[in-house]
């Protein structure tokens, strides 16, 4: 079994990659912080997984930075994320990359991430329909989980309404268990400076299905499910921590290895 531990060690530095290894991160956006300080939000302020498909919309939601406990179980997360240079197609291609090195999954969040592989083992160049194992902590909570990228519209999202952006679509699973712990969304859409990235996350709860399973199985495992999820406030955080850093190098990260 192969060890797996937080940051680079040994030889891992000498990777193609491994010069864009930087444990010093940015502060938190300023709009990130405010959220923060807010605390949790009334659910009704934030968007519901049914109404999923207006995050392609014009405009932007009433809450684009926050966290809320759901009146019927549940959690859900928004943040976004500016990113100056940086183009949704170099996120594409990221998702597409980074999920078969731990030392490439570790550039994104130095600090929190310790591996990832696909499930099914194969290559680079695409992620949907795909399973990434990883592993990361989020706060102090260390987290073995996986994320089943799926095409937009099984969530109800328009592809033809993407314009130049893209829309990274998963559902959050249980390793080796036929358990759905929620679902999530990567909107990437292209403004003058370069990108913004709006994340929604919807985990536990009501969000927690067995699969092949019914609403009996469902709620049995809700309970148990919910100890072993991070909590909303260290997910706002961590998303805004990955997703600045990794955009700060992703255009240079991008420049070398994308031909490949």
């Amino acid at each position: 079994m192969t060890k797996t531990y937080l940051g680079y060690r040994d030889n891992d530095a000498d990777a193609e990659w491994g010069s864009f290894y930087d444990p010093v991160m940015a502060p938190l956006p300023a709009h990130v912080v405010t959220a923060l300080e807010h605390g949790p939000q009334a659910d009704q302020v934030m968007l519901a997984l049914e109404d999923a498909a207006t995050i392609l919309d014009e405009g932007y939601h009433q809450t684009e930075n926050g966290y809320a406990h759901l009146r019927g179980g549940g959690i859900h997360v928004a943040v976004r994320t500016d990113m100056p240079g940086v183009t949704p197609h170099m996120w594409a291609w990221w998702f597409g990359w980074h999920g078969s090195q731990a030392s490439r999954y570790k550039l994104w969040h130095p600090r929190a991430h310790v591996s990832a592989h696909w499930d099914d083992a194969a290559g680079d160049g695409h992620y949907v329909g795909r399973t990434s194992i990883i592993e990361e902590y989020i706060g102090s909570t260390f987290v073995n989980g996986g994320i089943s990228f799926i095409e937009p519209k099984e969530i109800g999202l328009d592809p033809t309404t993407l314009g130049d952006g893209i829309a990274v679509c998963a559902r959050v699973v249980a390793p080796q268990l036929p358990v759905e712990l929620g679902s999530m969304i990567h909107h990437v859409r292209p403004i003058r400076e370069g990108s913004e990235m709006r994340s929604r996350f919807w985990m536990g709860g009501q969000f927690v299905s067995v699969r092949r399973g019914n609403r009996v199985t469902d709620r049995a495992i809700q309970p148990i499910v919910a100890r072993l999820l991070p909590a909303a406030r260290d997910t706002l955080v961590h998303c805004a921590q990955e997703m600045n850093h990794l955009a700060g190098i992703l255009p240079a990260i991008y420049a070398k290895f994308a031909g490949e």
